[in-house]
């Protein structure tokens, strides 16, 4: 595990909004939730705006959030210009509040909010570029931060292609477009970024050391192809093209939860708390959205499929972010406020900085909730959904609570 250094990190009043608005759309999304069935299409507008809530209001605030501080940090320079990053949060923020109204109100508004995250992905993506070429490094997380960043480029221009397309603006193939879009901002961005920065977080987090890279590097070399074998195969319209991508994509994925364990057996931390359970939860989770995957293949069984969506977003990715934020927050927090009194007066240990009762009330509240709706569309069972979105409603609350105490300590 390569050592990362704190000098060039950005203060915590630029990236503190990103958490706060990011748990409020992630509370949204799970309220939301409450009026959703089991049975649905991904073509309905009203989901794609639920889709977008939770995307970009939660997945992409707070992994945007995190890269602002994550980046320079990585790549030992500083943000080529930091200040962007005031620019991109109410771009982001009011974008991707305006498309999940076009999405379930007036779909002529969906151009606009389109347009407005466009704009704030490009500004980032182009900002990230810059700082990645003022540094020298070109370790494994390096190469991940620019690939990620080329294909979400490559996602948000399909995505405003998308967004003309149901305003009626643009004449294209809506839904070989929607699954080129889906893999470039999901499996592009989203996952190479998770499985870049969870090679540096999760062995600083349980103190895991003298492991091979191999698994990882096999891993990044066929996700980066994979997904660029389906977003080609989704542009020309070849489906057996898009199925070699997502065999490479499935054995890039296997390989990095290889990587994952190996680095699990040589943990030192034995405490179970709240991110070490949130980590067990996601690659759980993982496992089965894979499983599932591969039954609905074989079986065509479509609530098979959104299990496994599901699984993959609200198990795996969502507990991967919500576990990390109680790393990093705390750390964050402690920095800017108590690092300069250390050894003038006592400062506070990160686990101090916030609730565990109501870290670990959220997390059983949230993966309940996971399992349970994930049990409901599964099955189609009405019931099983609304309980499980309950449950994750709750969940909702109280990372929101922790959250805002965590980001007020020491005030």
């Amino acid at each position: 595990m390569k050592a990362v250094s704190s000098d060039f990190a950005p203060p915590l009043k630029l990236i503190a909004p990103f958490f706060r608005f990011g748990v409020v759309f992630y509370l949204l999304s799970m309220m939301a939730l409450l009026f959703f069935e089991p049975t649905f299409s991904y073509a309905q507008m009203d989901v794609a705006g639920w889709i977008h809530l939770f995307l970009l209001g939660f997945v992409m605030m707070i992994i945007f959030g995190a890269m602002a501080q994550l980046i320079p940090v990585v790549l030992e320079v500083g943000h080529a210009v930091v200040d962007v990053y005031y620019i991109i949060l109410p771009l982001l923020g009011i974008g991707a509040s305006v498309m999940v109204v076009g999405f379930w109100m007036l779909p002529a508004l969906l151009p606009y909010g389109g347009l407005l995250v466009l704009i704030a992905m490009m500004i980032f993506a182009m900002e990230s570029i810059a700082t990645l070429r003022k540094s020298e490094l070109r370790t494994l997380t390096v190469k991940t931060v620019a690939w990620s960043n080329g294909y979400l480029l490559l996602g948000i221009l399909t995505g405003f292609a998308i967004a003309l397309g149901l305003a009626g603006d643009l004449s294209i193939d809506v839904g070989m477009m929607l699954k080129a879009h889906v893999y470039a901002v999901l499996g592009g961005y989203v996952i190479l970024t998770i499985m870049g920065f969870s090679l540096i977080l999760i062995p600083m987090f349980s103190l895991a050391h003298g492991f091979e890279e191999e698994h990882i590097n096999r891993a990044f070399k066929l996700v980066t192809t994979g997904v660029t074998v389906v977003f080609a195969g989704a542009l020309f319209g070849l489906e057996w093209l898009m199925w070699i991508g997502y065999l490479l994509n499935l054995i890039g994925v296997l390989s990095y939860m290889m990587q994952i364990y190996i680095i699990a057996k040589l943990t030192v931390r034995k405490e179970l708390d709240v991110w070490a359970k949130s980590m067990m939860f996601a690659f759980g989770t993982l496992a089965f959205a894979i499983i599932l995957w591969i039954v609905y293949t074989m079986s065509g069984y479509t609530p098979f499929l959104h299990a496994a969506v599901w699984f993959l977003l609200l198990g795996f990715i969502a507990s991967m972010i919500i576990g990390h934020l109680y790393k990093i927050v705390p750390f964050l927090v402690w920095f800017e406020r108590f690092a300069p009194l250390v050894g003038k007066e006592k400062v506070p240990m990160l686990h101090e900085m916030y609730s565990k009762e109501g870290a670990n009330m959220m997390f059983w509240f949230t993966s309940v909730g996971v399992v349970l709706a994930g049990s409901g569309l599964m099955t189609e069972s009405g019931l099983l959904f609304k309980a499980g979105a309950s449950f994750l409603f709750m969940g909702a609350i109280f990372l929101f609570v922790t959250m805002n105490k965590m980001l007020a300590y020491g005030k």
